[in-house]
């Protein structure tokens, strides 16, 4: 690091971060435990500029999705990173990667990961229902090359054998492990209606349904079932396309049991305003067509939807049937049940991703499922670090987030039984951060255009700190580092 760069931040007393520009590279600028850094300043996400994010310690949070890295030595510590910054001796990388294992000769131990699932695009559905599959994709297969990792395709597993160790796979191969990671996944769960099987009807799991959606669905009108995630972000992407649009919701609100409802009903006005219509508090009792294509969609309440495509999305299922008669323990939903190392009850077997129920540490070890890709990552390093040998809880606090009119919501924590919200900003502004309350304490919070108070929210909950809600009710909201 140059002395002038030094003095530069030296003279920022009241900043612990500074970015500048060195040789066309931006550089984020660090005083942290009396020590100061140069690492880049891009997330290694999606790029975000980590100098609007939360420094606490020796680690930066991002603004945009909560990826963690150390100042000091330019390491991920928290995902959904995909990579490690470089560091101020290797400013010219645009990313680093750790040192890595790889096979080592004459050591015979074999570490199987069955997963693979259909669900694989990384991110908000908006910026993916359009683009060529390669262009999105976590690794490309030199990677795996390169770190000696064996990767078998159109392969699916049949049945596992935890006594002799051994998977059977649909090819009538069957393989054998010395310890064996299960992530396997969950798919789109459809209606059981009648009028299912007609054409045109769409559910979403891969980025080639994804094209087909958009194909589809380009003048026409379009029904979407299911107001979460996938049926509210996909009515939003549709909104230039789509000749009409309407969402039909079995809750009161959307978002009712992730976000809230007090999140929901904004969420709902935002789509209103674009001419979509809402059927909340409904069901779909019958699907109609014409000449084998969707034409209409029936609701509980009798009412007719003309419908020219049907997209559903109302939950997933877990793909585990290749587990029923193995001794791995599932839960009443064919969930698989891991501790706090990602270890089922079988010893040498694990279970990650959305796949798994594990204990959230921040939630006093209850029991969740959270179907997010963040968490999926956290877990497979945890996984991996006790597989090792290398004894390793896992602390990942929850933070995902949605895309809607081209904003994005942010939210961070795990808040079911809040009690209450307190809010910072105006919901009619679009500009705010609501804390969700249980028992005097912060327990979630959600924000838009209020960076980066939920990434200094959710750092505040890794580091088990505690947020009162006199604390969340003050005026001072220093601590969140508000840009």
């Amino acid at each position: 690091m140059s002395r002038d760069i030094t003095e530069t931040v030296h003279s920022q007393e009241s900043q612990k971060m500074l970015e500048v520009e060195v040789g066309h590279h931006s550089v984020l600028l660090t005083r942290s435990e009396g020590r100061y850094s140069a690492i880049g300043n891009q997330c290694t996400h999606y790029g975000a500029p980590l100098s609007k994010g939360f420094i606490s310690g020796n680690k930066v949070r991002c603004p945009w999705h909560g990826a963690c890295f150390n100042v000091h030595t330019g390491d991920l510590e928290e995902f959904p990173g995909m990579d490690c910054l470089p560091c101020h001796k290797t400013l010219w990388q645009e990313k680093r990667i750790k040192n890595m294992g790889a096979a080592v000769a004459g050591v015979i131990h074999t570490v199987l990961l069955l997963g693979g699932a259909k669900h694989t695009h990384p991110g908000p559905i908006l910026q993916v229902m359009n683009v060529e599959s390669d262009s999105i994709l976590l690794r490309r297969m030199e990677f795996y090359h390169k770190y000696d990792i064996e990767v078998w395709l159109r392969k699916e597993a049949l049945s596992v054998d935890t006594d002799k160790k051994t998977v059977m796979f649909d090819d009538g191969s069957v393989q054998c492990y010395d310890q064996l990671l299960i992530s396997t996944g969950c798919r789109a769960k459809g209606l059981n209606v009648p009028g299912m099987k007609l054409n045109n009807i769409k559910m979403l799991e891969t980025p080639e349904d994804a094209r087909q959606i958009h194909a589809a669905c380009l003048g026409c009108n379009v029904v979407l079932v299911g107001t979460s995630f996938v049926g509210m972000e996909v009515a939003s992407y549709l909104i230039d396309k789509a000749s009409s649009i309407t969402v039909i919701g079995s809750s009161e609100l959307p978002y009712q049991n992730t976000l809230g409802p007090e999140i929901g009903r904004f969420t709902m006005m935002m789509l209103l305003e674009k001419n979509i219509k809402f059927f909340m508090n409904d069901n779909v009792t019958e699907v109609r067509g014409v000449d084998g294509k969707v034409k209409e969609v029936v609701l509980k309440s009798g009412k007719v939807i003309p419908a020219d495509v049907l997209i559903v999305g109302v939950g997933i299922l877990p793909n585990s049937e290749f587990l029923q008669g193995s001794k791995i323990q599932m839960d009443s939903r064919k969930f698989v049940t891991v501790d706090k190392y990602m270890r089922t009850n079988v010893p040498g077997v694990f279970c990650g991703g959305d796949l798994a129920t594990f204990p959230l540490a921040m939630a006093k070890n209850r029991l969740v499922n959270i179907g997010h890709w963040q968490m999926a990552q956290a877990h497979g390093r945890i996984a991996a670090l006790n597989m090792l040998d290398k004894p390793t809880e896992l602390n990942s606090v929850p933070f995902y987030w949605t895309v809607l009119l081209g904003k994005t919501i942010r939210y961070a924590g795990y808040g079911e039984g809040y009690t209450e919200i307190v809010m910072k900003g105006k919901f009619e502004d679009r500009k705010f951060l609501a804390l969700y309350i249980k028992n005097d304490e912060v327990i979630a919070a959600v924000s838009l255009n209020y960076d980066p108070a939920v990434s200094a929210v959710a750092e505040r909950f890794a580091a088990g700190k505690i947020i009162t809600k006199e604390e969340a009710q003050s005026d001072d909201v220093s601590w969140l580092q508000l840009s």
